[in-house]
């Protein structure tokens, strides 16, 4: 479903795909072909789960490795990722505490759609989802239908 919207202050319109509260994400540069989403726009950055994550350099180049289990409720597969560090940042999280967070930058494949953003690393396994995009990853990229689900990407029964 596409939604056309009416710029301020002009007639032109433009089409912004509507995507539900959860979706089907791929993050090619980090090997995962498919991670369920919580889409959540009340955080402002993205946030994955990442196990063991340590700062290295290649080349000059500052790199976050971490483990990843992209499927919820499982440790396999297990990913070895790397990603180039952005910076290193106090986040508060869903309960309120602040923590240290590594944050990366990688691209996003969303409804067709590649985008670069910023992702936080944190342990997620207690969380209901291994990923959350946050409103700065969907931009003015996309509306979100808080009521529906997998409106851009289909949803596979075996993997819920």
């Amino acid at each position: 479903m596409k939604v056309k919207l009416a710029k301020p202050g002009g007639a032109h319109t433009r089409t912004r795909p509507v995507i539900g509260w959860r979706e089907w994400v791929s993050l090619p540069d980090l090997g995962v072909e498919r991670i369920k989403t919580k889409i959540d726009t009340g955080a402002r950055t993205s946030a994955l789960h990442a196990l063991d994550p340590s700062l290295i350099t290649r080349d000059g180049i500052h790199l976050v490795r971490f483990r990843l289990h992209p499927m919820q409720r499982t440790h396999k597969p297990e990913l070895l990722c790397e990603a180039p560090l952005v910076d290193n940042r106090a986040v508060v999280n869903s309960g309120g505490h602040s923590e240290h967070r590594f944050v990366i930058l990688t691209r996003m494949v969303l409804g067709g759609r590649e985008l670069d953003v910023e992702i936080t690393l944190t342990d997620r396994a207690p969380m209901g989802f291994r990923m959350l995009v946050g409103r700065t990853a969907i931009g003015r990229t996309f509306l979100v239908d808080p009521g529906r689900s997998f409106l851009v990407s289909r949803n596979k029964t075996e993997e819920r």
